[in-house]
């Protein structure tokens, strides 16, 4: 069939993004209780935040596993594997919020803007999932990138806020200008910007300049997911950023990145498969090393979390370079545990910093007199994050170094295993920190902070969301492999996959 054939039997078929509809009224309806005042937004717009992406994962429930058909004339799909990274980008808002409204109140900041922006960048990061044309995917991503600017430099009064932004603009807009580059030159060699269209003109006719493009196209993946060399802007931003937006950044922004990353190396580049994977091979290697060794040096608890979401995204990369089934799968099932570790880490430390005011890991020597709530939960959010069973995060580690194995990717996976137990050292120091001291060593902040009752009731949305994602860490190991299943399916349901693990046997077989 033709391309102008393909035009003619695409239709709008809108149904496929009223996940984002909702989520895109929430946004209008934060902006409108905004006019009618701060107090009316303080009411209302944490309600309507809820309803609006509780509704979103709702309909993304029921999209699971129909039909999936492409949308606004081929520039959208709702297959399962958009399905479930929208699910993630969902669910991270959803919890950055509840971390969050304690936070905004303290700093004075307004609260219905600050949810109305973060929407938007929801709004932006899930509509980047699910996108097939270049178009499309411009325009979520920079939706998502520059609600992030405005967030990382929310605390108008903070220097280090404002410098955060300054420097994440700088280079997102270089990173999106490289991107806009990049697909014009698949444009110009492909005379369309739909991605299928374009994968298989590359695929008939390979060029230098396809090379080339793929350079530029990799470079901006590498930026989204913050990965090494690409990575210098994370640090200082995690630091000056509010530490809500961090939480969403290091986790709904770089599931974004990872869906983005799959559609056009996938969908895209099968025709430059070996050279793209050597590539990320490269870019997994110095993520894992670099990200874990530097965070060994780290006196900030957000600037050691920056550097280890670094060495996070080098794990996932392991099973985007597999290209099998259990490698996607794999890299599905630990972005959702990613979810819940980092973000059950990120509200310990909210609550900390609301406490204290410190972000320094020594002010969190003794702490465990004082906040057996805190101590606990962040104690297994790390352990998780190190990978320690029967974590949530050990087995979304082993399936993706099972199927790294099984690929034949031993360097990865040597690498990932040693980097693994350098993340342990600096993960269990914290915590060592925390409970191994002796009373008279505690920090002067743990000696004046006020004994917390494990049921006390202050603070209830941002103790919601630290005691949902600790007892998800703790218990989801054990629900590994229904959650693996989830993941199977959503490989399973997605044709973009499916045709390349068809391509890689043919060729293997040819092989």
């Amino acid at each position: 069939m033709s391309a102008p054939e393909d035009l003619l039997n695409l239709s709008l078929n809108a149904k496929a993004i009223i996940p984002e509809g909702f989520v895109l009224l929430a946004l209008i309806g934060t902006l409108l209780v905004d006019l009618a005042g701060e107090e009316t937004a303080k009411r209302w717009s944490p309600p309507i935040c809820y309803a609006g992406l509780g509704a979103s994962l709702i309909f993304l429930y029921f999209q699971w596993d129909s039909t999936a058909e492409a949308s606004f004339l081929g520039a959208f799909i709702a297959d399962n594997f958009s399905i479930a990274f929208r699910a993630v980008v969902s669910l991270s808002t959803l919890f950055s919020l509840l971390i969050s409204w304690e936070y905004a109140e303290k700093n004075k900041s307004p609260i219905g803007e600050y949810a109305a922006i973060l929407l938007a960048a929801t709004l932006g990061a899930m509509l980047l999932c699910g996108s097939t044309d270049l178009i499309s995917i411009f325009i979520s991503l920079e939706t998502l990138s520059v609600a992030s600017y405005l967030l990382s430099g929310y605390l108008k009064r903070d220097a280090r806020s404002s410098e955060a932004a300054l420097k994440y603009l700088l280079v997102g807009s270089a990173a999106a200008a490289v991107f806009l580059y990049g697909a014009s030159l698949l444009y110009g060699l492909s005379g369309s910007t739909n991605l299928k269209s374009i994968g298989l003109a590359l695929q008939n006719s390979p060029t230098p300049l396809a090379a080339l493009a793929l350079v530029f196209i990799l470079a901006t993946v590498a930026f989204k997911i913050a990965a090494v060399p690409f990575h210098q802007w994370t640090p200082d931003v995690y630091e000056g950023s509010p530490t809500p937006v961090v939480a969403f950044l290091s986790v709904g922004s770089k599931a974004a990145g990872f869906a983005l990353a799959v559609r056009l190396l996938v969908g895209c580049f099968s025709a430059f498969d070996i050279q793209w994977k050597l590539l990320f091979t490269v870019l997994a290697v110095l993520s894992m090393a670099l990200g874990n060794v530097v965070a060994l040096a780290q006196t900030s608890m957000k600037r050691m979390l920056a550097y280890s979401s670094i060495g996070q995204a080098g794990f996932v990369m392991i099973g985007l370079v597999c290209g099998t089934e259990a490698g996607y799968a794999a890299m599905i099932l630990y972005m959702a545990s990613y979810l819940f570790m980092n973000l059950g880490a990120f509200a310990c430390v909210i609550l900390f910093s609301l406490r204290t005011g410190s972000d320094r890991i020594a002010d969190y020597a003794g702490l465990y007199q004082k906040d057996p709530l805190i101590t606990l939960g962040l104690s297994l959010c790390l352990l998780s994050l190190g990978g320690i069973p029967p974590m949530l995060g050990f087995f979304g580690k082993i399936y993706l170094f099972f199927a790294g194995w099984a690929d034949g990717q031993y360097l990865l996976v040597i690498v990932g295993l040693v980097t693994s137990v350098v993340s342990i050292y600096y993960y269990i120091s914290v915590i060592k920190m925390m409970v191994v001291k002796e009373p008279q060593e505690a920090s002067e902040l743990v000696k004046t902070y006020p004994i917390i009752k494990v049921n006390s009731l202050s603070v209830p949305t941002l103790k919601f969301a630290l005691l949902s994602c600790v007892l998800v860490t703790a218990i989801g190991g054990i629900l590994s492999n229904p959650l693996f299943q989830w993941a199977n399916s959503a490989v399973a349901g997605t044709p973009i996959l499916q045709e390349a693990l068809t391509l890689a046997t043919k060729n293997g077989a040819l092989g």
